[in-house]
């Protein structure tokens, strides 16, 4: 059973380094080299210190062990250490995610998930989320105001109906 809470100011580093090692592990093998190269340790504790009012943890004991932001009515972002991946941490913070949007009055969420990134689009379709299109986002790099045009599956999920 994992705890879920608000992310705190002063784990804007240790969730940085959570999402830069996740993301490297899941998102590397299937995206561009160009990005690949991009995507830094800083990058990523920037990106995320700019989140944390939109962000929220989930902890085995008091360490966080993955994490969800919202935008808007995206699931912006879910991560989870690899260490605590299979224990239920992304399926409770995925659970988060969905009533933060539903509280917003948000009907149809969504979110983008790499093409290539089958393990979570697996993840994503067993919990109830399908895919609406394929389309091409352009990511946040972490280098200043610049995007990179990203090949996504863009799923999405009625959450008005029970």
């Amino acid at each position: 059973m994992h705890a879920i809470r608000d992310a705190r100011p002063d784990e804007a580093g240790l969730l940085g380094l959570l999402w830069h090692d996740a993301w490297h592990e899941s998102h590397a093998p299937c995206v561009p080299p160009p990005l690949t190269r991009l995507r830094s340790l800083e990058s990523f504790q920037s990106r995320i210190a700019r989140m944390l009012a939109n962000t929220r943890v989930a902890c085995a004991g008091a360490e966080p062990v993955g994490f969800r932001t919202l935008k808007d009515d995206e699931l912006h972002q879910i991560f989870v250490r690899a260490d605590a991946r299979g224990t239920g941490a992304a399926a409770a913070l995925l659970a988060d995610g969905e009533t933060g949007l539903r509280r917003a009055g948000v009907r149809t969420a969504w979110l983008a998930c790499a093409v290539g990134n089958d393990w979570a689009a697996r993840f994503y379709e067993k919990h109830g989320w399908h895919v609406a299109r394929t389309e091409i986002e352009q990511v946040e790099t972490g280098a200043g105001e610049s995007s990179f045009p990203l090949r996504v599956r863009r799923y999405e999920k009625r959450l008005d109906e029970r």
